[in-house]
């Protein structure tokens, strides 16, 4: 399962022979301008902040390299000197025959994309740098996609077209938008291109359209990712500097380009296929679930076992676990499923640790518990810790029993002192909390080499002074958040979902799911709802299916019901599927867990059914609300028995199980039995199994009648 290769993706380079011989270039923004990070970035960069324990930037370079770009010019800002040292340290610079050259090109004022983009078109004009198209992307991109094949197309696109200066990557929302704002696109479904943008709206809010694009015609979806990843033409630059108050590429200069009707440039779309992986790191949910796409693979070849820009691979073992050679762990440990162990690190006994990323040279002591943690490099945590969904940088030393709750985040160097509890979502760092907060003019731009230096400048960041106790021998403080922050800490956090927003979402979805003509439907043309940019439904839940029932096994060995809800959700939400889709993926996978369970004979193989439908049938029965969803699944299990001797004979068995489970109900398997009588005599051999469970339901039912009566 995890440990498995997504075969589609094991291979990103083109070929790139048939490009014309223009260099491959791309720009790499190594700032993402805004504040998501913070504390952390007030004192590292993002791109080199460890994504599984490797630089963000890495990942980036990797496969850039990989897809066959030849250049690449890192844009630096904020802690500039941070990013040139690494590079130059790096593998990207000492490599004697490099396929991938990376120069740096440092503008320590800039405070935005567009003040970026206007700066390398200054220089441009005197160094002509840029030879043609190029790729855009941020230095917290992770891909495995190709490329050549996108640039081609681009070019292609331009020389028929003048006006057709960019192409912009999406996918289908997958994996990454949980929680996220709406995004809202209009496409011309033969061209592909981009008519309506607008990103930022609340799931369920509503959307503005244009009534031009209220056309049978257009193509208008809610159900797609924008990966950040853009093939723009020389004239993108030059449009940045001939508008200074284009800042945001999207906001700004994306929205600005749509509404423009004198210019007349264009945008058009690639849609990525599913098999492909491409995602932004833009928050710590994302952080988060990247991390997790990694481990389990989705990533490939940039994964902890594979050897790519230098790292040090790791070795692959049982249940999605990542270990360091030279890691140290005694016996006693107990090291769960998708769990990292970096080099140097040397865990002490009785601990548990599972679904976390341990950094290198971290000393771990006895008896410490750690959770769907981040645990960065040469962490000290002693004795008897709990740590939950957390984030601990580099250098963090954790006292004897102390305690992280879920969301906390600690900066660089922070010592939480002895038996101390760390509140739910608290941002601890060396450094004091600003006064106020400004998205456009960060602090972290003042560029400073290491904490010392930025404790010294504290009066020039116009810090607070006020100091939050972390305990005895303690050394940090403990950031406030405002009161009207405190209801959404959990969407900016490495938690899951809580229960009760799960429930929401759930419940918005549901409403989606009625009928409505006045709906926007998710994804498709507004004629009809089967077409789809370039995705094909049946793919896409085939892939649904499949990460429901990885996500399924590996949650049954944490034993913990809420777990596997909150993963299976979502996969739910990622994929936009129907409560009935989830129904029969969440059986399926029953079904086939029973199946690969041991067993000698038939009545083995009904007691694993059995033993596990009473198990987990609350999982199973949050999607079987309705009559409809619960035939989906008695359907879903006539495609299971066609497809497997073993369970053919048993269908009835187990439909009569599940009635008397409360997991299907009477209406339900009598109207299947009704939809199947009036089918070919070839499709009713399920049916006729059925019989006497139907007659006798039948009968029940009109007994309970006469006794009503």
């Amino acid at each position: 399962m995890g440990a498995q290769k997504k075969p589609a993706a094991a291979r990103v380079r083109d070929d790139s022979e048939d490009l014309t011989r223009q260099r491959l270039q791309a720009i790499v923004l190594a700032d993402s301008f805004t504040t998501q990070f913070r504390p952390i970035t007030l004192e590292r960069p993002k791109v080199l902040l460890p994504l599984v324990n490797i630089p963000m930037i890495d990942y980036t370079l990797a496969w850039l390299e990989s897809a066959g770009i030849e250049e690449v010019f890192v844009f630096c800002c904020a802690h500039s000197s941070q990013v040139i040292d690494y590079l130059e340290k790096s593998e990207w610079y000492s490599r004697p025959n490099p396929n991938l050259l990376v120069r740096t090109i440092v503008s320590p004022k800039s405070t935005s994309v567009g003040d970026a983009l206007r700066y390398i078109y200054e220089q441009q004009t005197e160094t002509s740098q840029i030879q043609g198209d190029f790729v855009l992307v941020s230095g917290d991109t992770v891909s495995n996609m190709p490329l050549a094949g996108l640039i081609q197309e681009h070019r292609d696109r331009k020389k028929k077209d003048e006006k057709a200066i960019m192409t912009m990557v999406i996918k289908k929302d997958s994996r990454l938008g949980i929680v996220s704002d709406q995004l809202f696109i209009a496409v011309d479904p033969l061209t592909k291109q981009l008519l309506h943008y607008e990103e930022g709206t609340a799931r369920g809010g509503d959307v503005c359209l244009d009534k031009s694009l209220l056309d049978s015609t257009v193509l208008v979806c809610n159900d797609m990712q924008d990966c950040y990843i853009d093939i723009c033409s020389p004239e993108v630059l030059s449009l940045f500097e001939d508008n200074f108050d284009y800042q945001h590429l999207r906001r700004h200069f994306v929205n600005g380009l749509l509404v423009d009707d004198i210019m007349g440039y264009k945008i058009f779309t690639h849609e990525i296929q599913s098999s492909f992986y491409a995602a932004r790191i833009d928050n710590l949910r994302s952080y988060d679930m990247v991390s997790k796409n990694i481990i389990q693979r989705w990533t490939y070849p940039y994964v902890p076992d594979i050897n790519f820009s230098g790292n040090r691979p790791l070795k692959l073992g049982r249940q999605g676990i990542y270990r360091a050679s030279d890691a140290v762990q005694s016996r006693s440990t107990n090291i769960g499923a998708s769990t990292v162990i970096g080099y140097g690190t040397k865990i002490g006994n009785g601990g548990k640790i599972f679904n976390s990323v341990i950094g290198n040279g971290c000393s771990i002591g006895s008896n410490v518990v750690i959770q769907g943690s981040y645990i960065w490099n040469n962490v000290t945590i002693e004795d008897g810790c709990e740590i939950r969904n957390a984030i601990v940088c580099d250098g963090v030393k954790i006292r004897a029993g102390a305690v992280l709750q879920p969301g906390v985040v600690l900066s660089f160097n922070v010592v939480v002192g002895r038996n101390f509890v760390v509140p739910a979502y608290s941002k601890v760092s060396l450094l004091q909390q600003p006064t106020t907060e400004d998205s456009d003019e960060e602090l972290e731009y003042a560029d400073r080499s290491g904490t010392a230096d930025l404790l010294s400048g504290v009066n020039n960041l116009q810090l607070e002074s006020k100091a939050s106790e972390l305990g005895p021998d303690r050394t940090g403080y403990i950031w406030e958040v405002c009161d009207s922050a405190h209801d959404e800490e959990w969407k900016h956090s490495v938690i899951p979902i809580p229960m009760d927003k799960l429930a929401d979402i759930t419940r918005a979805m549901d409403d989606d799911d009625i009928e409505d003509e006045s709906v926007v439907p998710p994804s498709g043309e507004l004629k009809s709802d089967t077409d789809s940019i370039n995705t094909d439904a049946n793919d896409d839940y085939g892939y649904f299916e499949r990460e429901v029932e990885e996500t399924f096994l590996m949650a049954i060995i944490k034993d913990d019901v809420d777990h596997v809800i909150r993963l299976i959700n979502s996969r739910r939400f990622a994929y936009n599927m129907a409560s009935a889709d989830c129904a029969g993926a969440v059986f399926y996978s029953m079904m086939r867990l029973a199946v690969n369970t041991p067993h000698n004979s038939a009545s083995e193989l009904y007691r694993n059914a059995t033993t596990i439908i009473t198990k987990w049938k609350g999982v199973l029965g949050l999607y079987l609300k309705q009559t409809d969803e619960q035939i989906e699944v008695i359907m879903k299990f006539e495609e299971m028995c066609e497809e497997s001797a073993e369970l053919g004979p048993l269908f009835a068995q187990i439909v009569h199980f599940l009635y008397d489970k409360d997991v299907v109900q009477e209406d339900a398997i009598l109207r299947w039995g009704e939809e199947k009588a009036g089918a070919d005599e070839s499709d009713k051999v399920y049916l006729k199994q059925c019989e006497a469970l139907i007659q006798w339901l039948k009968e029940a039912s009109e007994e309970e009648e006469e006794e009503d009566s």
